[in-house]
């Protein structure tokens, strides 16, 4: 099976790797699949962005007559002070091609124009998988946690919320922790491992190492 991951981000490329080592499925960047044109996230949620990218590259293949799977992820940070937001807006509320600090300043001066101490915030992950023959499969994680009073870790490119987000049950922010333990408790990585189930669920039993 060859699996298109819809995102140029060789990070998440090798995480999603590691976690179906074992399968017989080969994983492949948009970028190497050929898929080099981004899909407009216009959806009003974040499975909806994941079904828009997914789509955007089967499609693509569709016309190839190539017979890819293809899936995508889609995620951001909902905060409960500002009523849920920014949501699925989490890369651009700031404005179209903010810097990550430009994100983290406008992120952390909006929790304060609200004069609250409920810094209650939630890392949302939503992931869509399609098959070549129009099955559909959507999985979801999220991880709770606080937004920080202040900017702290050493921030991961294109991940500009690591260094403000304090998951439940820690004193540090995700940009603190080491990568291990930081993709063991992400929304994302919960989403991936329901991924994996289902890939396991819909594969012939005598080809699942």
């Amino acid at each position: 099976m060859k699996l298109v991951f819809a995102t140029h981000n060789p990070g998440k490329v090798r995480e999603m790797r590691a976690l179906l080592a074992g399968l017989p499925i080969e994983v492949l960047s948009a970028t190497e699949a050929g898929v080099h044109e981004e899909a407009a996230e216009t959806g009003a949620t974040f499975e909806e962005n994941a079904e828009i990218k997914a789509r955007h590259t089967l499609f693509f293949h569709d016309r190839l007559k190539e017979d890819y799977w293809a899936f995508a992820d889609d995620s951001g940070f909902s905060i409960d002070a500002l009523g849920g937001r920014p949501g699925v807006h989490s890369a651009r509320w700031a404005g179209e091609g903010a810097t990550d600090e430009a994100i983290v300043a406008h992120t952390l001066s909006e929790l304060g124009r609200m004069g609250t101490d409920d810094r209650r915030a939630c890392h949302q992950t939503s992931l869509v998988l399609l098959a070549p023959d129009g099955r559909r499969w959507a999985a979801y994680g999220e991880t709770r946690g606080r937004i920080a009073i202040a900017a702290a870790g050493t921030p991961r490119p294109k991940l500009p919320y690591d260094v403000i987000f304090i998951p439940e049950g820690f004193d540090r922010t995700y940009a603190e922790l080491d990568d291990a333990v930081k993709n063991g408790l992400s929304s994302r990585a919960k989403a991936f491992s329901k991924l994996r189930d289902t890939l396991i669920s819909v594969l012939p039993i005598d080809r699942v190492e």
